[in-house]
């Protein structure tokens, strides 16, 4: 059976595929991006570049952002969803959002608390601009330019805030695993608000897409972090191979289909 695709939006169904793959791409985006800035670029080693300008953070986020810039266009001009093209951007935005982030709360000295609060007003203002230009911040409008632009945007703002939130929290008492099971948990009462109540459905999608970007930074960090910081201490780079890996089997077992159009 074929389908109209001038019914179907640009972006995935909503289902529970869709959530898996969404939390290993986070947490492959942790991963990566700490590959780039802490290993390849050098940031957290002995040799780390004292220049403001030749930050690892810095220069790892211009390179995730223009690797971003160029799938997102890429992204918004294909005629129809792809779900390769669509997970590669995800992952763009959620590697240049690591980057991001912990240039902005390291490297500027903005911190944990203002980064977060900061990235969260961003969020809020991108999602409240898109609603006030287009009507709807549902995904199921994400067919055409503009809702798109206004799509990925929210997505990079919110995988930044991501970032700064999961590192706020695990950098706490709760450390790594504490903090994934208060994300999870926070997961677990937005899928049970969906099932039992008459919350907007359109405000539980972005609340469970924000909160999966944090889960999926505190678990990139429980892989890769030292065992004196709670951490397995795995190579970063066989972890990122490992769920790359991982997330393109599960592409091709669920068989990712295009939302449908709101009526």
């Amino acid at each position: 059976m074929t389908h109209n695709n001038g019914a179907l939006t640009k972006v995935p169904a909503i289902t529970p595929g869709f959530w898996i793959i969404k939390i290993l791409a986070t947490t492959f985006g942790e991963t990566a991006g700490d590959s780039v800035s802490m290993s390849w670029l050098g940031e957290t080693t002995p040799d780390a570049p004292t220049s403001f300008w030749q930050s690892g953070y810095l220069i790892g986020t211009g390179i995730f952002g223009a690797l971003l810039a160029v799938l997102a266009f890429v992204q918004i001009r294909a005629p129809r969803f792809n779900p390769w093209l669509y997970w590669a951007t995800i992952i763009a935005s959620t590697t240049a959002g690591t980057t991001l982030a912990d240039f902005a709360t390291r490297s500027m000295g903005v911190g944990y608390p203002g980064g977060s609060i900061l990235l969260l007003g961003c969020v809020l203002a991108s999602l409240f601009v898109w609603r006030q230009v287009l009507g709807t911040v549902s995904v199921s409008s994400v067919h055409e330019p503009k809702a798109e632009l206004f799509y990925w945007i929210t997505i990079t703002f919110s995988q930044t805030l991501g970032t700064a939130l999961g590192d706020w929290i695990a950098d706490g008492s709760l450390g790594y695993l504490g903090s994934a099971v208060i994300f999870c948990a926070l997961l677990a009462l937005i899928a049970l608000a969906y099932f039992r109540t008459a919350i907007d459905r359109v405000a539980l999608f972005w609340a469970a897409f924000i909160l999966t970007r944090p889960l999926g930074a505190v678990v990139g960090d429980f892989l890769d972090k030292p065992h004196e910081r709670g951490g397995l201490e795995l190579s970063r780079v066989w972890a990122t191979l490992t769920l790359g890996i991982a997330i393109a089997t599960l592409i091709i077992v669920f068989r990712q289909q295009a939302a449908r159009r709101e009526a």
